[in-house]
Parts: C-alpha cells; sequence; structure tokens
C-alpha cells in the first residue's frame, strides 16, 4: 500500500474547499449547551454530536450509557486495509460553566463570528477538537475511500469535572476500544512562542474542599475579640498546606516519588526556553509577577512540578457597601497538580493525616475528586514522533515538547502510549469569558488531524510511504 505526497495535499484542499461546511457543522455544535458541572444539556448534546457525525459519514457513531454519568459517544473508521494500525480520538463535549456572563461580548452559547473569529464557549475546549478528527477522516473518505490508520472515536461529557464516570465505562467496553495509541486535540498553541504544544503525558488532579464553621450564626463583629473567626481559621489551615511564597507544598512526604524530568525533557524545556517570551506571558496573564524570575525554573515547574491552588474562597459578606459581622463559617475549594509519580488518591490520604496531625480536625475535608493516573510517554514512540511531524507540516514549525489530559484512565484499562496536542488561538480564553476560535486555526486543525493520520500510517504501517 503506497501514499503519494499528492494525496494528503489533495486531502488538505478537499478540506481547504469545504471550510464553510466544517464552520456550519462546529457552530452547530457550539449552539448546544453542555455543562458537566452543573448538568446541563448533556444528553442533547450527545445526541447533536452523534447526529453531525453520522452526518459527516461515521455510520456507526452511538451514544452508550454510562453508570450514572452522561454517554458517551463511539464510532470507527476501518482504515485502508486490515493491517493498519489502531488510533484511538479523544475529545470530549462538555464545557466548562460560562459564568461570569457579563463578561461575554456574545451570548456564550450564540457561536458568533466576528472578524473571522467563532466566540462560544466549548470552541476551543473541546468541541473544535472533536469535529476536527471526524472532519479530518471524512475528507480523507473523500480523497481516498478510506483513512490511512484505523480510528476510535471517543467523546466523553464528563472531563471538565474529572471525568468519574470513564474509567468503569472504558473497563467494560475495553475489548471495543483496544488500540495502538491515542491522540487527543485539546487546547492551543504556545502562548509567546505561538508553536503547536505536544504532551507526552498528564499531571493528575486532586479536587477537595475544607469546609469551616465555628459559630452557629453570623454575628457582631463587636465581639470578634472574643470569637474564633472562620476565614482566618480556614486561613490558617490553608498556610500549613502551602508556602503562599513559593508554592511548596507543606505536607510531609508530599513529593516522594515525584518523577523528575530526564534528559530529553530537560532538552526540551531548553529548547523552549529559546523561544519563551517573559513579557508577553505576562501581558496575556494581566501578571505583575511570576513565581520565580528563573524562566528555565519557571517552565520546569510548570510542566513538572505540583501545585496547590485555591480555585474559590467564600466565607461572610462581599456585597455593596459595608456589614460588620463575624462570618460563622468559610469554605475553600482547591485542586492539587500530581505529576507523575504521585498518586491522587495518596495524595488526599496525606492530606487527611496532615490535618490531623496540625490540629485541624474542627475543619471538614471532602474529597470531590481524585483523577487517576498521571502518566508519560517517551517522545520516542511512533504517535509522538508523527505528531512531531504533523505538526511541522501543518504549522511550519517544530512543535513545544512537553515530557508531562484525560486518556490517562483510559491507559489503566487498555495500555498504549498517549498524546496529548492542540490548535487553538495562543489567547484563546480556555475556561474564561469569550472562548474563541479563528475559522482559519479551525480548518488548520483539521488538517493537523489529517497529517497526524498520515504520519501515523507512514510510522506504523509497511509498504505505506511518501
Amino acid at each position: 500500500m503506497t501514499s503519494q505526497p499528492s494525496v494528503l495535499q489533495a486531502v488538505f484542499d478537499h478540506i481547504d474547499a469545504h471550510a464553510d461546511e466544517a464552520v456550519k457543522t462546529l457552530r452547530t455544535l457550539l449552539r448546544q449547551p453542555s455543562v458537566s458541572a452543573q448538568n446541563i444539556g448533556l444528553e442533547t448534546c450527545a445526541r447533536t454530536l452523534q447526529d453531525l457525525m453520522r452526518a459527516a459519514g461515521v455510520e456507526d457513531a452511538q451514544p452508550l450509557p454510562t453508570d450514572g454519568g452522561p454517554e458517551v459517544i463511539l464510532g470507527t473508521e476501518a482504515g485502508a486495509s486490515p493491517d493498519v494500525k489502531t488510533l484511538l480520538c479523544y475529545g470530549h463535549y462538555d464545557v466548562q460553566p460560562p459564568e461570569p456572563l457579563e463578561l461575554w461580548h456574545s451570548d456564550p452559547w450564540g457561536a458568533e463570528v466576528r472578524d473571522g473569529v467563532i466566540y462560544a464557549r466549548g470552541a476551543t475546549d473541546n468541541k473544535s477538537g472533536c469535529l476536527a478528527f471526524v472532519e479530518a477522516a471524512k475528507a480523507y473518505r473523500a480523497v481516498a475511500g478510506a483513512t490511512p490508520v484505523r480510528l476510535k472515536y471517543l467523546f466523553e461529557g464528563e472531563e471538565e469535572i474529572g471525568s468519574p464516570h470513564l474509567e468503569d465505562f472504558v473497563w467494560k467496553h475495553r475489548d471495543r476500544l483496544q488500540c495502538d495509541a491515542s491522540i487527543g486535540l485539546d487546547g492551543g498553541v504556545n502562548r509567546t512562542s505561538l508553536r503547536p504544544e505536544v504532551h507526552l503525558g498528564i499531571k493528575a488532579i486532586l479536587y477537595i474542599e475544607l469546609r469551616c464553621k465555628t459559630l452557629s450564626q453570623d454575628t457582631w463583629s463587636g465581639r470578634a475579640q472574643m470569637l474564633r473567626s472562620a476565614p482566618w481559621r480556614l486561613i490558617e489551615c490553608l498556610t500549613s498546606i502551602a508556602d503562599p511564597a513559593t508554592g511548596v507544598i507543606k505536607v510531609n512526604d508530599w513529593y516522594d516519588g515525584l518523577v523528575l524530568p530526564d534528559e530529553w525533557d530537560e532538552e526540551f524545556l531548553r529548547d523552549e526556553l529559546q523561544h519563551f517570551d517573559r513579557q508577553e506571558f505576562m501581558r496575556q496573564m494581566g501578571a505583575e509577577n511570576l513565581s520565580t524570575d528563573d524562566d528555565f525554573e519557571l517552565l520546569k515547574r510548570a510542566h513538572y512540578g505540583a501545585s496547590a491552588n485555591i480555585c474559590g474562597l467564600t466565607s461572610g459578606y462581599a456585597g455593596e457597601g459595608s456589614k460588620t459581622i463575624v462570618p460563622a463559617q468559610a469554605t475553600v475549594k482547591m485542586d492539587f497538580r500530581c505529576p507523575p509519580g504521585l498518586e491522587p488518591a495518596e495524595q488526599f490520604r496525606k492530606l487527611q493525616a496532615h490535618l490531623e496531625q496540625h490540629g485541624f480536625d474542627d475543619i471538614e475535608l471532602l474529597l470531590i475528586n481524585a483523577r487517576k493516573n498521571p502518566y508519560k510517554v517517551s517522545s520516542r514512540e511512533d504517535i509522538a514522533q508523527a505528531t512531531f511531524r504533523a505538526a511541522q507540516r501543518v504549522f511550519g514549525t517544530a512543535p513545544v515538547v512537553h515530557g508531562v489530559s484525560i486518556q490517562g484512565l483510559i491507559m489503566l484499562a487498555i495500555p498504549h502510549p498517549a498524546v496529548l496536542s492542540g490548535f487553538g488561538a495562543a489567547e484563546n480564553n480556555l475556561h474564561g469569558p469569550n472562548e474563541n476560535m479563528p475559522i482559519a486555526r479551525y480548518i488548520q486543525g483539521i488538517k493537523y488531524a489529517a497529517a497526524i493520520y498520515h504520519e501515523y500510517a507512514l510510522a506504523t504501517t509497511p509498504g505505506y510511504s511518501t
């Protein structure tokens, strides 16, 4: 089986010729709310995605139930011949809540186009990524009759809340989902170099809530000197967990087992450092300072370091004017990013022990989610090399490679190398107001998916050549 250079170019040409159709399909999906955190619109969105996939030629696209969660959409592409490898295409159709709504310049579910940019929740994360896989396969079928590798689609509806039902689903359907490698397209390009990013691993997430209640009800602040304040007590607890100045987690044995970057990882970091623009990054983030003045250490922390982050803190009165009270209770939500070697369930037990040992038994600790299996894949894997080459081919530049988001759970049931990349704009406002996807970037993303199929076939199929 052979493939001439003109075949992939013909696929690219087909994608360009049908760009308006692809954009229309994406806007249809974006107009359907699908907020997993609030259980809004998930069933309808799953059926919308199924219909769009079938209309694109994925005849067996099918929503399958999970045990208590939203449906997972599965589908397949047979590939050009029986001896080709199988690539699992992972994505998620659920999105973050759009709030605060007042900061959006248009309806977050309107998929409005302004100056060639689509604005909608899910435009980058991750509805465009799901459909890029499907549109690339559609183009391949139109040009060559079939995709050069066998494809299996898995699009879930709970990624934004930690995929609590995905592991069980994959175990139940592992025979159907067997693959040689997997790829996800979820996110944007590097914020300062504008080069595509390729992630060869994932940090797992531990998400918790701390609750402190010191009084039966809010009371007059004239008695503050007599009472224990819930917010101050919670702040005391938080500063025992992590150093706010350095970010170092102070829980005993927290870093035990952490997998440190190897020589390949450090080489990737040095390459990224050459293109890192500190001032531009700070401008984009609206930041006055960063966690260290050492740019190499900064990138190392970002890609390989553990973190303790406060997502939200609630207590007392925060309305207009003044209200002189001692708040009765305080609550904080936190996420801990756990690199390879730090399993979230074990880190949660360490946190429990920390609270007990430091006398914080008056503070309630709740486990919201412990997303399993932080992982790391070798840069020498076929799927990694194929993604590097596809990025170079489509974007005209080598990607930024990070040695270390949900394929880790799939790998528990189906061991395989997994890679994550993306194609959104640098300032895509992922998870924020006015999330967006430039149309030109979306078309480029479809070509990226097609090039990954092509390059993976080159790496794995005897007789397939340029």
